[in-house]
């Protein structure tokens, strides 16, 4: 499975916080998964799998599969 962008209410849900938590920790450099820019007056998030599986202890392919709801449909 290719995870690509992971979201923050997907990291969220995988660290048991709000979305809200997770940007404002990575706002403040708080929570280690990865960065977090502020362009003009929008936040944008850059989430790391290795850093956020480093910090979860999880395995976060199979977590993103079961948020996003089992296996993707490959066929086009």
């Amino acid at each position: 499975m290719n995870i690509g962008r992971i979201l923050p209410t997907e990291a969220a849900a995988i660290l048991n916080v709000s979305p809200q938590f997770v940007r404002v920790a990575m706002q403040q450099g708080k929570l280690p998964i990865g960065t977090a820019v502020q362009m003009s007056s929008i936040w944008t998030y850059h989430i790391s799998e290795k850093l956020l599986a480093d910090y979860s202890g999880k395995n976060i392919e199979k977590e993103i599969e079961r948020i996003r709801g089992g296996v993707e449909n490959d066929e086009k």
